[in-house]
């Protein structure tokens, strides 16, 4: 394997799949997915902290410098393929095995529309929110932008519970890409954010009992640990 970011996390797999993450909201998806799906795959755990995201090796895999990242030897035609951006990821890696991902076209693009719903949405708005209510934001004197991100964060999760409301998963029955997309964020934001209490998480029982439901799976536990160590 010749690609520059194996200079600095060398491939002990390489004819695997190797992920570039770190347990973050958006780093979880991928490594839920992986584990959801039985793809064999190589972690590496990018210490984001410590700024690897911004080594020339990691750089040289996604210009943008963030996690997560996927190389894939094996990728369409048979040809390698690094891939970031985690929506895009969970995306192909649902068209590479056929899982996760309907395939009634009307389905499928409902499918995705979630996966952009939180890309868009959910992710910035509850990121931000962390940021003003947990982090250095909470030290500004002005609430308001504390404020703006609390009031869309409690609309958006209006948003999923009135979806919630007459089916198990974001798409009905069935478990997919949309689900893992937004798990990890609510996860997040009642738990390492500590924003329960400032969004009222209380008032969304159907938010609550499906990531309850997520959680419970099997491969989604395994998947938020994979790149914790």
């Amino acid at each position: 394997m010749d690609h520059p970011i194996f200079t600095k996390w060398p491939a002990q797999y390489p004819d695997r799949l190797q992920l570039f993450s770190a347990p973050t909201p958006n780093g979880v998806k991928v490594g839920i997915m992986l584990e959801e799906t039985g793809l064999p795959y190589e972690p590496h755990r990018i210490d984001i902290m410590a700024n690897e995201s911004h080594d020339p090796a990691f750089l040289a895999l996604n210009p943008n410098g963030k996690i997560p990242a996927i190389y894939d030897p094996e990728g369409p035609g048979g040809n390698p393929l690094a891939l970031w951006e985690s929506g895009a990821i969970l995306i192909y890696l649902a068209e590479k095995c056929g899982q996760l991902l309907p395939a009634d076209p009307g389905a499928r693009y409902e499918t995705i529309q979630w996966v952009m719903w939180q890309m868009g949405g959910v992710g910035p708005m509850f990121g931000q929110l962390g940021f003003f209510h947990k982090f250095a934001g909470r030290e500004y004197e002005d609430k308001r932008p504390r404020d703006r991100y609390a009031a869309e964060s409690t609309r958006l999760l209006g948003v999923l519970d009135a979806r919630l409301a007459d089916r198990s998963w974001v798409m009905g029955d069935d478990y997919s890409i949309a689900d893992i997309s937004l798990l990890g964020w609510v996860r997040n934001l009642i738990g390492f954010y500590e924003a329960a209490e400032i969004v009222g998480f209380d008032r969304f029982a159907q938010v609550q009992r499906w990531l309850d439901a997520g959680l419970a799976r099997p491969a989604v536990q395994r998947g938020l640990v994979v790149t914790a160590t």
